[in-house]
């Protein structure tokens, strides 16, 4: 029998989960990614192994009704695959550590109630994260569960980066300009520390997917980020609208009868890059798109991109260093090209035949300002977390 540990990440109607060996390397080894989507809705099974990807519906007596059943398929299916993986822990993502938590932590009975006490603030996300965690506790009773935070990373930010202009009794109440997609910053920074530490003295880190924020990094701590409250703020999103000025929320409240889940499910689910465009939430539709409302989608994204690095370049004082990364940012060269393009006044020189060959060092020789594209990996900085926490190996610390 060899240890290993599970990673999840639960949504409102999905599980995602990936299986590491501990082989003693400083990253763990990951043997199988997958998830289960569509809970309570049309589920489906989805596993790589070895590069190899399989799918299936999940009808009859398989069919997870909620997150109990659907963590029981997704153990049933390692344990078939793997008969000798023996599970020493389990990490998960958590969202929201609120003001309280800054770095990831054993998850117990008092530390999950805590944790309960967030979900206000962050509605969408926390309670499915739990959920995870309570499943996870149920199957695996006695193993080590460990939480992860998106927000912790951005718990280095300074007041200014942390609050709004609101009466103090809201930012001790836990109103902050929280930051969310931590995870994904904190695999940057390590790689970046392994391979190019000059890097983190000025870093901006764009993570661009689905779900899209930047970053300002300084000295590999954090010190701003577009994402504030919720991961509602900052940039156009496949869905979420991005900034966007609180008048136009009280205007749709006292002029169009809007209720709160009404605004929420705009802002949320209907707006973005599908919403502006009304084609899809999808990078790749939209730049094949000939739609006039698709090229004005991608225009906005591109200009909230440029206006949110000037900005965050100011709070480190210029940038040595950029990295694109998300599945936009690792894989879309029209949306690099055009965030980079002209960006001679701060020190970038971009080399459009770098960008258009996927090279991993897009900036020009001779760039003020170094430019990488790389793929993140949350599920990675988890597990590596995981293993540190529960005391599993030594491994190396965490910055």
């Amino acid at each position: 029998m060899s240890d290993h540990i599970i990673t999840l990440n639960a949504g409102s109607s999905s599980i995602k989960f990936a299986l590491f060996a501990l082989d003693g390397g400083e990253w763990p080894r990951m043997v199988a990614i997958g998830q289960i989507e569509g809970i309570g809705v049309s589920p489906e099974f989805e596993a790589k192994v070895d590069g190899k990807k399989s799918k299936r519906a999940l009808t009859g007596a398989e069919t997870p009704k909620n997150h109990d059943d659907a963590l029981k398929i997704i153990i049933g299916w390692l344990g078939e695959t793997f008969p000798d993986a023996k599970i020493a822990a389990i990490g998960h993502r958590v969202v929201h550590g609120g003001p309280i938590y800054s770095a990831p932590m054993l998850i117990d009975d008092a530390s999950y109630k805590v944790l309960e006490t967030f979900s206000a603030l962050a509605p969408l996300h926390q309670p499915h994260n739990l959920a995870g965690i309570a499943a996870a506790g149920r199957a695996f009773p006695g193993i080590p569960q460990v939480g992860c935070f998106d927000t912790a990373f951005h718990r280095t930010q300074p007041f200014v980066n942390d609050t709004y202009g609101l009466p103090p009794e809201h930012y001790q109440e836990g109103v902050r300009r929280y930051g969310f997609h931590g995870l994904s910053y904190e695999y940057i920074t390590a790689r970046l520390e392994e391979r190019d530490p000059a890097a983190l003295r000025r870093l901006v880190v764009l993570h661009l997917g689905n779900g899209a924020s930047m970053c300002a990094i300084k000295d590999g701590k954090g010190q701003a980020s577009t994402m504030g409250f919720s991961p509602l703020d900052g940039l156009l999103m496949g869905t979420r609208c991005g900034q966007i000025d609180p008048g136009v929320l009280l205007y749709l409240m006292q002029q169009k009868g809007m209720n709160a889940a009404q605004i929420s499910d705009l802002l949320n689910k209907k707006s973005g890059l599908k919403g502006m465009s009304g084609v899809s939430s999808d990078m790749r539709d939209l730049e094949s798109s000939d739609a006039p409302s698709a090229k004005q989608a991608l225009e906005y994204f591109v200009n909230r991109i440029r206006r949110e690095l000037g900005s965050l370049m100011a709070v480190t004082g210029g940038a040595d260093a950029l990295v694109f990364t998300g599945g936009i940012g690792s894989n879309s060269k029209f949306v690099r090209g055009e965030v980079l393009t002209g960006m001679e006044w701060a020190g970038i020189a971009f080399d459009p035949a770098a960008n258009q060959a996927g090279a991993e060092v897009i900036s020009a020789p001779g760039s003020a300002v170094k430019v990488y594209v790389m793929q993140t990996d949350e599920e990675a900085m988890i597990a590596r977390h995981t293993i540190r926490v529960a005391k599993l190996a030594k491994a190396p610390a965490l910055a």
